[in-house]
């Protein structure tokens, strides 16, 4: 037994939370079963994601780094839809914002800057 390679293998499993803010945007947006999809594929490319062995942006094109503290926006383009969330190293996802382009625009003024300010209003950083 020792020595050798065991048959089996760990699978890094990330859990979400916060999906009622999907929930929501799915509802506000009736009946769009592309955009629908679109959610649940990101949803299911959270879940599968194992940061131990791949970037993000391998995983998800559409990911952008928000903030250093792993803080991403997700634009899902054909529907000009932008999802924020939490990656921490623990393996979990913190869906805590998620919009249109135009309230995204409204919100975080495409800045940087302005998103910080933002987490930090909120409790997300310090």
């Amino acid at each position: 037994m020792f020595g050798k390679k065991p048959n089996f293998f760990i699978t890094f499993i990330v859990e979400i939370t916060g999906k009622k803010i999907l929930t929501k945007l799915k509802a506000k947006n009736g009946d769009n079963q592309k955009l629908g999809k679109a959610i649940d594929k990101l949803l299911y490319d959270l879940e599968a994601f194992d940061p131990l062995q791949t970037s993000l942006a391998d995983v998800r094109k559409d990911a952008d780094c928000a903030h250093s503290d792993g803080f991403y926006f997700f634009d899902i383009a054909v529907h000009r839809v932008f999802i924020l969330v939490d990656l921490d190293e623990d393996g979990e996802a913190t869906i805590i914002w998620a919009g249109s382009h135009d309230e995204y625009e409204r919100t975080f003024k495409n800045n940087k800057s302005t998103i910080e300010k933002w987490l930090r209003s909120k409790g997300y950083i310090e």
